[in-house]
């Protein structure tokens, strides 16, 4: 029932202030698509603001924070077209985007999400400490290997990258071997 976030700011700073007591011990954070440069933005916080720092951050078919976004904005579309773009993007299930009363609640929603990543602005900082892990998917449309290489200058630690088969939504497809992996490498560190 609450308004949804359009701007990654003030996401940011509910997201720390609601986890802040819970980072007494080491973390790692995890972020798809746009939750990569959401869990990105949110690790540059925590080190700003409380001297925090996640043991290691993975990211997911999200491209690098300082490649600019390029495409028309897709926020901003009529709703038919912006429907028909989510349908391409093969991330919504067909059974939500068919149900209109579903689609009149969730749509505000979606579009938040969208303009989040849309009117984003990179600001240059030191890299962070942590190791970043960075993941793909092969057959991803969206987000290119070397999209997901430049988050190698986003650290001063270790950086990994595994490609997984799969479009941007790889994580559904490949759910068993995505957790196998995670799993390994959160162990490394925590």
């Amino acid at each position: 029932m609450e308004p949804p976030f359009a701007q990654l700011s003030p996401l940011i700073q509910a997201l720390a202030h609601a986890l802040f007591p819970l980072l007494d011990k080491p973390f790692a954070l995890f972020g798809h698509s746009l939750g990569a440069l959401v869990s990105f933005e949110l690790a540059r916080h925590l080190r700003g603001q409380y001297d925090l720092h996640p043991v290691r951050l993975i990211v997911s078919a999200g491209p690098a924070p300082q490649i600019p976004f390029r495409e028309p904005p897709m926020h901003t579309l009529p709703d038919g077209e912006f429907v028909a773009k989510l349908r391409r993007l093969n991330g919504t299930p067909e059974e939500v985007l068919d149900h209109e009363e579903l689609m009149e609640i969730v749509l505000p929603f979606l579009r938040a999400d969208f303009a989040l990543y849309e009117t984003y602005v990179y600001s240059p900082e030191p890299p962070l400490n942590c190791h970043i892990s960075t993941f793909g998917g092969l057959q991803d449309g969206h987000v290119s290997h070397g999209h997901l290489e430049a988050w190698r200058d986003q650290t001063t630690g270790s950086f990994s990258l595994r490609m997984f088969p799969g479009d941007h939504f790889f994580l559904n497809t490949t759910q068993p071997l995505l957790l196998q992996v995670l799993a390994h490498e959160l162990r490394c560190n925590l």
